[in-house]
């Protein structure tokens, strides 16, 4: 930027002293002070590539169009043309650099120093001395200094600059924490589990660094056409300064002129930029909404993907069952009743349908007592004594030991509950069967919404896969509206599944990032759920949503085509103006410091238009 307003401020001085006294050696002088100023840069870009790469650039114009416009005198012209083109330059910089430093700024964030905990007391410590096992204190309103666990105490945290959630989210003893989170309120005690080079955020900023380093394969193209188109150039412009004078009797020096606004206005300045300039701000939008793409490349893919393959359980579900019915059977007990005394005797089982069973009752409010003689009986459930009754939790087998089969009725609530998809259980004592409860893993709340999206941005097939059986996969898949459900599936199973599909076009896997690593692999774009503190997650997939949030697929979706519809528009526009400008050189003519106006006027629109990609979709 200094030496672009070097370059002007010595143009404007040598365009006054010139008009004063006249073109003299003085005048020369400031000149040339311009163009060192303007075009060193530039020069040595172009000699680098020329001589190193053995490549031909946009820099290699625009010196030898300067260098053509003092020839014949016109130094004024030239002069215009690397202020404008240095001044171009340094706004492309400025501009690319906000897509850095938006990603940058968020390890910004993370504290220098952290509150150890030590038989001492309390000390202030670079993060960078924190030892993995250490205990440090995060008080209301600080930021989370590391990835570590809470050992003691409960908060909220907002972790809006991980997973770009936008609501604090509760924390108690036991939950994971990232680095340069807020702890919004209550003072909590953390064990570190990274050290600070590793925590989460580090690797975030070091994914996306890589990203925008790597180029798609639209900027692959541009960058390979650039070289040759930039020879094509020179070879046109060279042919259209002597072939006229030689052939036609034109003017050597109008000639010359005309080959030079050429030079200008056919480089592809903005051509090559089009692309980078879009697909920095949409990686930079990304990371900022809890997206992580491992390359410039996926972000163009995403948005073409004509199938989204889903894994079900942790991806469409939440991962763990849940209870879901209790139903009465005739002659039997009430709700409160079987959730009171179920959940008591399930309260020192490790089973997780007991588990579901037990978080039922208390997200009810319900209160347990401890059972006693709690006995587990493989194969068929438990039993225990609560109440001074004994209750049994378990399958049919379970009280035909005690000659009570089931009745008809409670056989018909558990088979037609089997047929939607959940685990039946029938709850009773020794008089027989008294009430049916079910579990299921359930869905995510948006998990719906989120399939109804997908449908409305107009992805043509949406499959589900899962190794749970038929039974149960089609119903979920009835709920979530997808029709293309396969069950049973090995790991293995799923890697074949998908390449099948990709026969059909583009395909998305997302799933959790561990076990469904092949298919997300396989498939054109994996993408893995929940990748916040998941290493798996984060080194499998091609995108991460940082978050547990389905609702972020969607949106990179969107970004996705955004991004490529900018592109779009940045090359169309590139390619316009080109034409544009050339042909009007070629027929009435143009002078040179229009044609650089109309070049360099059309590399920072460009620039500018890519920009908007750093705004929100949200809004």
């Amino acid at each position: 930027m200094v030496l672009a307003v070097a370059c002007w401020a010595f143009l404007i001085a040598g365009v006054f002293v010139e008009r004063a006294i006249g073109h003299t050696p003085v005048v020369t002088g400031i000149f040339i002070a311009a163009y060192l100023a303007g075009g060193t840069f530039a020069a040595y870009n172009a000699l680098r590539d020329l001589f190193v790469e053995r490549t031909v650039n946009v820099d290699l114009l625009m010196v030898t169009a300067a260098i053509g416009a003092a020839i014949v005198g016109s130094w004024a012209e030239g002069a215009v043309l690397l202020a404008l083109f240095s001044s171009s330059g340094a706004l492309e910089h400025f501009a690319l650099g906000k897509t850095q430093s938006a990603v940058r700024s968020l390890m910004e964030l993370s504290p220098a120093v952290a509150t150890l905990l030590s038989d001492t007391g309390e000390r202030v410590v670079p993060v960078e001395e924190l030892k993995i096992g250490d205990i440090v204190l995060v008080r209301p309103g600080e930021r989370v200094p590391v990835d570590g666990t809470v050992t003691q105490g409960e908060t909220a945290i907002d972790q809006a600059a991980i997973t770009g959630e936008s609501i604090p989210v509760n924390k108690a003893p036991g939950d994971p924490v990232f680095a340069a989170t807020i702890n919004t309120h209550g003072a909590v005690r953390v064990r570190v589990d990274k050290l600070a080079e590793e925590s989460t955020l580090s690797k975030i900023v070091a994914f996306v660094e890589e990203a925008q380093e790597q180029k798609s394969r639209t900027q692959r193209f541009t960058d390979k056409f650039e070289g040759r188109y930039a020879v094509g150039v020179i070879l046109f412009a060279a042919l259209l300064a002597v072939v006229p004078p030689m052939f036609f009797g034109d003017d050597w020096e109008s000639s010359f002129y005309r080959a030079m606004t050429v030079l200008v206005v056919a480089s592809p300045c903005a051509l090559v930029i089009s692309t980078p300039a879009s697909t920095l701000s949409g990686l930079a939008n990304a990371a900022r909404h809890g997206i992580l793409f491992k390359g410039s490349s996926y972000l163009e893919d995403v948005g073409t993907a004509h199938t989204v393959a889903f894994d079900k359980t942790g991806t469409l579900t939440v991962g763990h069952p849940e209870l879901t019915d209790v139903v009465m059977v005739p002659d039997g007990w009430d709700e409160m009743t079987t959730l009171r005394l179920a959940a008591s005797a399930e309260n020192l089982s490790e089973h997780h349908l007991g588990a579901a069973i037990v978080r039922g009752a208390g997200a009810r409010g319900i209160t347990l007592t401890d059972p006693e003689n709690f006995r587990s009986i493989m194969g068929k459930g438990i039993e225990a004594e609560v109440e001074g009754r004994r209750i049994l939790i378990g399958n049919d087998a379970m009280f035909a030991d005690i000659g009570h089969h089931p009745s008809p009725a409670a056989v018909e609530i558990a088979q037609r509950l089997r047929g939607e998809g959940k685990t039946a259980m029938y709850v009773g004592d020794e008089s027989g069967v008294k009430a049916v409860v079910a579990v299921a893993d359930t869905l995510r709340p948006d998990a719906k919404s989120v399939i109804a999206r997908l449908k409305q941005l107009g992805v043509q097939d949406i499959a589900m896969l899962t190794g749970d059986n038929a039974m149960v996969a089609r119903s979920i898949g009835a709920e979530l509206g997808i029709t293309d459900v396969r069950a049973d599936l090995l790991p293995e199973d799923k890697l074949v599944v998908i390449e099948g599909m990709k026969a059909n076009g583009t395909v998305a896997m997302v799933g959790d990032g561990v076990n469904d690593a092949p298919a997300l692999a396989t498939a054109t774009t994996g993408i893995a759920m929940g990748g916040a503190g998941t290493d798996v997650a984060l080194d499998t997939a091609d995108i991460v949503l940082m978050a547990d949030d389905l609702t972020r697929l969607p949106y990179a979706i969107e970004l996705s085509r955004k991004t490529r519809r900018i592109i779009k528009q940045n090359l169309t526009f590139a390619l316009a103006v080109i034409a544009v400008l050339v042909t009007a050189a070629l027929t009435i003519g143009i002078p040179l410091p229009l044609g650089v106006v109309g070049h360099e006027g059309s590399t920072v629109l460009v620039v500018l238009n890519g920009l908007r990609l750093l705004r929100s979709l949200d809004r």
